[in-house]
């Protein structure tokens, strides 16, 4: 095990025994046998060392999804997605914690790669017909809620007695940006077809998987503008 490996080490098992999802330096440096030019010169100062923990508590979990076998059903995909982010959370509450916490001045990479992999889930459920909004917004709301959800559990969990608590929000978020797999009857609001921002969603999704070789790249981005607020906003008041 390298320097580099064992301050990493050293700060995770720190982190995981912490009462308030902190660490000082200065423990760190104990535990790993290093002076502190050693651990500044490999992460930086604090925030770039709690960052790096961050990440490297979270690889695993993020492998897990990297190596997930897409199944046929994508919307079922995103509530299993659901799911694993909650039970880490649960699982590895300081580091969760610590990875949305305001004070963390370096983001940690593990945020915006998970924010990548729900993408990705969003642009196949996307091109399958399944969302009802544009998989930008999707993305936004899911996290949001999703984050949200498990930091209420880690952090006032007997405000949160109710077990299915997770599986309730789940099921209304989800349930909100997307649609059955079965045609759905139209219906009509304020005058306008429902399946627009569906459809838009599609063909968005579609056409950035298989670009259109009759657009230029300025065409296609025009339209892709326009299919994100086709997506998103037909029918508004």
């Amino acid at each position: 095990m390298d320097v580099r490996e064992r301050i990493l080490e050293a700060a995770t098992e720190l982190l995981a025994k912490s009462p308030d999802a902190d660490v000082s330096t200065r423990a760190v440096c104990e535990a790993a046998g290093v002076g502190a030019p050693v651990l500044y010169r490999h992460f930086g100062d604090k925030a770039g060392l709690l960052s790096a923990v961050v990440d490297h508590g979270f690889e695993r979990y993020l492998a897990s999804k990297r190596a997930a076998r897409p199944s046929d059903d994508p919307v079922r995909d995103l509530e299993d997605g659901w799911d694993n982010h909650v039970r880490f959370a649960v699982e590895h509450p300081n580091h969760y914690r610590l990875m949305y916490s305001p004070g963390l001045t370096a983001p940690p990479g593990a945020a915006a790669e998970a924010h990548r992999l729900l993408r990705a889930v969003l642009e196949r459920c996307a091109a399958a017909g399944r969302l009802r909004v544009s998989p930008d917004t999707a993305t936004r709301m899911i996290m949001s809620a999703n984050t949200g959800v498990a930091l209420s559990l880690i952090a006032r969990p007997h405000l949160y007695p109710d077990t299915d608590f997770s599986d309730r929000v789940r099921d209304a978020v989800i349930g909100a940006v997307t649609r059955p797999a079965a045609p759905e009857r139209p219906v009509t609001r304020s005058g306008g077809d429902t399946d627009v921002p569906s459809a838009a969603a599609t063909l968005g999704a579609r056409l950035r998987s298989t670009p259109p070789a009759a657009l230029t790249p300025a065409e296609t981005a025009l339209l892709q503008q326009w299919l994100a607020v086709l997506a998103d906003g037909h029918g508004r008041s």
